[in-house]
């Protein structure tokens, strides 16, 4: 057995149905208190077990802190809040060394970013320079002040919530830190149905609040572990490597899907299709995918977009003008999927 057939066999179909099976009861968990938004809990589950940042954009008041709470609720592990406004420093985010004349030593007092789920709510607020602040952390796990290391416990996971750009006292984020969330989804507001619940129960102003945790932290590192391990074939690596070339090659961008956000679809691919009860990624997966993984990453032209262009209407034209593979070599995906359930 070569290294691809042990990597296509390290996760069996029954470690994928408890898989799916424990996906779903999360979903269910937090949707207690974020009602009729299961895709989105999805997607902010599925970055969590990929070990990703997530970036919710949307208007005041549609419950973007509501589900980070709700999530931070569902997982037994460390939790914190940081509100950026914009006079926050960087060593309110990170930490900061003290000398302390007892000792007569220096020492570092760790800051809210330490934790295993981290809410930076309003992220937009905050100057750029303290926005920087996060590049170390959330792309390396790990916080270096005054020359000493400090690492992350994991899971480590930073869920930023911002509003519109158009909205008065905001800062643009910069492309680099963009390129570090996982993926960018919004909530919006809620069905009738679920507005008629969410007055209903008006008197109880925090729902996360009646959350108990169905998982700890050291199951979730587990389930990445485990997802890490779905099988990913040639054909699909091509796919988003193609997929991703096509959005630099566009000519409403200026600044295409970066490698690391090519890196990060093949991660949230593997999660999403674990999620769905199956231990290989099928190119659809790829697809549903595309708009929140690819999209927040796109630079485009200033003419462009001055023209209406809008970074959306390019992922679905390189999705249309890109062909999906629909064989693995000479197998087609049909067959993939009865080799995996052998």
């Amino acid at each position: 057995m070569n290294n691809e057939e042990q990597n296509y066999m390290s996760m069996s179909t029954e470690q994928a149905q408890w898989y799916q099976e424990t996906f779903a009861k999360l979903v269910a968990n937090v949707g207690k208190s974020v009602l009729g938004k299961t895709q989105t809990i999805e997607l902010v589950l599925t970055a969590l077990l990929a070990e990703g940042h997530v970036l919710l954009e949307d208007a005041p008041g549609t419950g973007k802190t509501m589900l980070a709470r709700s999530l931070a609720a569902t997982v037994k592990g460390s939790h914190s809040r940081i509100q950026f406004t914009p006079d926050l420093l960087p060593s309110d985010v990170t930490g900061i060394t003290i000398y302390d004349q007892r000792t007569q030593e220096f020492e570092f007092h760790h800051g809210p970013i330490f934790a295993n789920l981290v809410l930076a709510d309003e992220i937009n607020r905050a100057s750029p320079k303290t926005q920087s602040a996060l590049l170390e952390v959330m792309e390396e796990g790990q916080v270096t002040v005054d020359g000493a290391t400090y690492t992350q416990p994991r899971p480590f996971m930073v869920i930023a919530t911002q509003n519109p750009i158009e909205q008065a006292g905001t800062y643009r984020l910069p492309e680099a830190q963009l390129d570090r969330f996982l993926i960018k989804t919004s909530i919006g507001y809620p069905d009738r149905e679920a507005t008629v619940q969410l007055l209903g129960g008006s008197a109880l102003r925090d729902r996360s609040a009646a959350l108990s945790p169905v998982i700890t932290t050291e199951a979730i590192a587990e389930m990445a572990d485990l997802a890490a391990s779905v099988h990913v074939d040639d054909a699909v690596l091509d796919y988003v490597a193609a997929l991703c070339e096509a959005t630099r090659e566009a000519p409403e961008t200026r600044l295409g899907v970066s490698v690391r956000g090519a890196l990060a679809m093949v991660r949230a691919a593997k999660v999403w299709a674990a999620s769905q009860g199956r231990n290989y990624v099928l190119p659809d997966d790829v697809k549903e995918l595309a708009q929140h993984v690819f999209s927040h990453r796109l630079v485009l032209d200033p003419e462009a977009e001055f023209s209406g262009a809008t970074a959306a209407a390019v992922i679905d034209a390189v999705l249309r003008a890109t062909a999906a593979p629909t064989r693995r070599g000479s197998t087609t995906q049909d067959e993939l999927a009865e080799d995996s359930s052998r």
